[in-house]
């Protein structure tokens, strides 16, 4: 196992399951000193048990992102324990899934809360703190439904959109500083976050491969070592998604041969569910 973390700070959100938990082992196996921020306590002190039980080191915050006085409080935190912020994963996301005409303001709102004015906030807040350590680095976990507006998750897709493009402008702000921002960007992931709703999941949305959280765990501390802007996973996935934001006709055409493809994965995972 490589050490590219070694005694580097990390702050992860939605770090209690998933995409978020991988990144958390991943990192500390790798010598960082891990902040794990989530809502539930039990599961989230759970992570942190499993990391200190395997010799890393690990600070639990139970913490809701999309409550500012949370998000500061979380940085505090994050500082008072382990004396810095090297790196700021921001990994928490929502769902609701359907027709943009069938969810309720509040759902439309909480969307917006915790994909994006989070993360933005949460940034924000964090930018003192790397730039203290003269350096440090920002992964977004975003979506490919941020990269092709994806029919069912309007709202969703908006969110990561405006993620991606918060993040390359404030890249682009600080160019001449030592901090980085990067943004990872999945398609299906083999997490509750997909698999416990299945039935509301699009049909489109499973027409890609499904990645594993610990592939896409990987990818947020390759980003986080060597600066790269986005990953996409899968790679192809990415491809086929630049194709269909640059030519819509193009991904409209495609969408009835896709959502087939996806309906026959779904109704696999069906049985062996």
């Amino acid at each position: 196992m490589t050490a590219r973390f070694t005694d580097k700070v990390v702050c992860i959100t939605g770090a209690s399951a998933g995409i978020g938990a991988a990144a958390a082992r991943q990192f500390a196996a790798e010598g960082a000193q891990v902040v794990l921020a989530a809502r539930g306590a039990e599961r989230l002190q759970a992570v942190v048990a499993e990391i200190e039980a395997a010799g890393g080191r690990a600070h639990g915050v139970v913490a809701d992102v999309g409550v500012d006085a949370d998000a500061q409080r979380l940085l505090d935190e994050t500082f008072a324990t382990f004396g810095g912020l090297d790196v700021l994963v921001n990994n928490a996301g929502l769902h609701h899934r359907g027709p943009a005409m069938s969810q309720t303001a509040a759902a439309l709102a909480d969307m917006v809360t915790v994909n994006l004015r989070a993360p933005i906030y949460l940034t924000r807040l964090a930018l003192p703190l790397l730039l203290a350590r003269g350096g440090g680095h920002v992964v977004q976990v975003a979506s490919l439904a941020g990269r092709v507006p994806t029919p069912g998750s309007a709202t969703y897709s908006a969110t990561k959109f405006g993620l991606r493009a918060f993040s390359r402008a404030l890249n682009d702000e600080l160019a001449d500083t030592q901090v980085r921002v990067s943004v990872v960007s999945p398609g299906p992931v083999d997490t509750g976050f997909i698999m416990d709703d299945l039935d509301q999941v699009s049909d489109l949305t499973f027409s890609q491969p499904i990645s594993t959280a610990d592939e896409v765990a990987a990818a947020i501390l390759a980003c986080a070592h060597d600066g790269r802007f986005e990953r996409a996973l899968p790679a192809a996935s990415g491809v086929l998604t630049t194709l269909a934001y640059l030519a819509p006709g193009l991904g409209r055409a495609l969408r009835p041969v896709l959502e087939r493809k996806g309906r026959r994965v779904k109704a696999t995972l069906r049985r062996k569910g």
